[in-house]
């Protein structure tokens, strides 16, 4: 894990902000915490630069590398904190584990938020398959578990996650079979899924032509793997650069355009059922948070000073966000099937 300065006499003071005590007590990674990987999905080591980014959303320091293969044209980052050093940055503070459910009188808002966000996903899923108690279904990068607890009590399905930190202890997980570690290191003794999912976990990837093979053989005959990862030829990407929430540094390791997308699952023996330049993941918080980043400029952000303006914003936006699924704003969700 990174070096962290455990002395907290330094940040002491009631004005002092979450993201002003995460930058005090946690150190620039170091040279030797980095490799150099080639192309995910090419093997070419010949690249381009791209773009260099900060951890915005918490302000933990460290200036991140992202680059382009000349050969393929994937963006991934490079070079990228080993294996051994990434989890300390998917601390309390990640937003997709995140425990807090707390928000004073803007807790119903929030809720609701988490819940369209769910919703959402589950209407991506009922395009293509009809979820029931003789299903079987995986999230992958299932992070805090709600849309594997929605299923399991609305259809019925079994439900699996797999996700690298154990919050095996949350309590709508109960019904939940939770497997900790890495998805492809997982024995399922021979089972296979009817559905499997990947909500904003393939940028997160450190093996994504891995991963998707062993998703690829996980699937029924009539089996559909759903991916949604940010779209890095999109407006919000042009609006923001360095400071584009798509980046996410250092957590995200590859960044999709829809071709490279589509190109790295023709490579993995998948084939594209439907594809849609938005997703379940709103948009509108990429905008909101592009902007705060771009004001910040990489001091991190405070949620509980930013949650009523977010929903402000939201509200005023929310004309055009009714057109979010023509404007390629900032998302891409793809559904495929096994090849042939």
């Amino acid at each position: 894990m990174t070096n962290l300065d455990t002395s907290w006499e330094s940040v002491s003071g009631a004005d002092v902000t979450e993201a002003a005590v995460t930058r005090t007590c946690f150190a620039e990674p170091r040279p030797e915490m980095f490799e150099q990987v080639s192309c995910y999905s090419c093997g070419s080591q010949e690249t381009v630069p791209l773009v260099t980014a900060q951890e915005d959303l918490t302000g933990k320091p460290g200036n991140f590398t992202f680059v382009t293969c000349r050969n393929c044209g994937l963006a991934y980052q490079n070079p990228r904190l080993k294996l051994a050093h990434i989890g300390a940055y998917y601390d309390e503070e990640y937003i997709a584990h995140r425990r807090k459910a707390d928000w004073g009188w803007l807790t119903p808002l929030y809720r609701r938020a988490l819940e369209k966000h769910d919703r959402k996903k589950l209407d991506s899923v009922r395009d293509h398959i009809a979820l029931g108690h003789d299903k079987a279904v995986l999230d992958v990068g299932c992070g805090a578990g709600s849309f594997l607890a929605k299923i399991r009590q609305r259809y019925g399905a079994s439900a699996v996650g797999v996700d690298f930190k154990d919050l095996s202890d949350l309590p709508w997980l109960c019904d939940v079979e939770f497997r900790c570690g890495l998805f492809y290191e997982q024995d399922f003794d021979g089972r296979q899924f009817d559905l499997i999912t990947m909500w904003h976990f393939l940028e997160h990837d450190f093996d994504p032509p891995r991963t998707l093979s062993f998703a690829r053989d996980l699937l029924s005959d009539e089996g559909r793997l759903v991916i949604e990862v940010p779209r890095l030829d999109s407006l919000t990407w042009r609006l923001y650069r360095e400071r584009w929430p798509g980046l996410q540094a250092p957590q995200h390791t590859v960044l999709f355009s829809r071709s490279s997308l589509l190109d790295m699952l023709e490579r993995c023996g998948l084939e594209v059922v439907d594809y849609r330049a938005c997703g379940a993941y709103p948009a509108y918080f990429y905008l909101f948070a592009g902007a705060a980043f771009k004001l910040l400029k990489g001091r991190g952000l405070k949620p509980s000073r930013v949650l009523l303006p977010y929903f402000l914003g939201q509200l005023l936006l929310s004309p055009v966000l009714l057109f979010e699924s023509r404007l390629n704003l900032s998302m891409q969700t793809v559904v495929c099937r096994r090849k042939a």
